[in-house]
């Protein structure tokens, strides 16, 4: 079994003290790709704040890499390995593609950027573009490639497929999927595009009004609609999948 690289327990978060999101459970192995699906606003992104530090917890515990997240200190977590791509890409529009990759690195890493950039060959014949100037999908795709440059453990991705056509989506993905397993990456996607997540996902949560409704083998999942569409609308649970 792999290595539990992200590890939350009895996780409860909220804002201004009100909770969000209650009593999650959540581990992500090394080289597993696990994706929290939910309607809107039922506490997707706030727990990747949490996850990430960047949000106090009301309560739980969640340690990335064996130690602790310190939301006073997010930074130290950053430097342990993990990254989160937030809704909004994180990008600086006057920067080219080349300028985003090269500051992601600690150090000057041509060989890496090459590797991520063989994922993403759309980024190639971009990098001396602004990234303002991008299409939606190029700034999505520079958003995961300066992550992964930066050779994480932990990449978490906030609705990566936010405004962008489903064959752009189909191509990400699969490169996300193949790198995690590649170079044992621990990643946490949320995702409304519900099918193709699944698709390369080894386990899937359901989130509903800031609670577990359904959990479970992705594989699994997706073969269930009446389940999921009912944990996913109807909030009913909540309940593992069955073996």
């Amino acid at each position: 079994m792999s290595e539990a690289v992200l590890v939350a327990e009895g996780l409860v978060v909220g804002h201004n003290g009100i909770p969000a999101v209650q009593d999650l459970d959540l581990t992500v192995a090394a080289g597993a790709v696990t994706t929290l699906l939910g309607p809107n606003g039922a506490g997707k992104t706030t727990t990747l704040l949490a996850l990430a530090g960047l949000l106090p917890l009301i309560s739980g515990r969640v340690t990335v890499l064996g130690a602790p997240v310190d939301h006073r200190r997010p930074h130290r977590t950053a430097r342990r390995g993990l990254r989160l791509v937030p809704d909004d890409r994180g990008l600086f529009a006057p920067l080219t593609v080349a300028e985003h990759l090269r500051l992601a690195a600690p150090t000057p890493d041509p060989a890496r950027e090459k590797a991520v950039l063989d994922r993403f060959p759309a980024l190639e014949g971009v990098r001396g573009r602004r990234a303002g100037l991008l299409s939606g999908g190029e700034q999505q795709m520079l958003a995961i490639a300066a992550a992964l440059v930066g050779r994480p453990k932990v990449l978490m991705v906030d609705e990566m497929s936010l405004g962008l056509a489903p064959m752009v989506v189909q191509d990400m993905l699969p490169a996300i999927r193949t790198m995690a397993r590649a170079e044992g990456i621990a990643v946490l996607l949320v995702e409304q595009h519900v099918d193709l997540a699944l698709a390369v996902s080894d386990h899937a949560i359901v989130l509903n009004h800031g609670r577990v409704v359904l959990s479970g083998e992705a594989e699994r999942l997706r073969g269930d609609r009446e389940q999921l569409t009912a944990a996913y609308f109807d909030g009913a649970g909540p309940r593992s999948a069955p073996s």
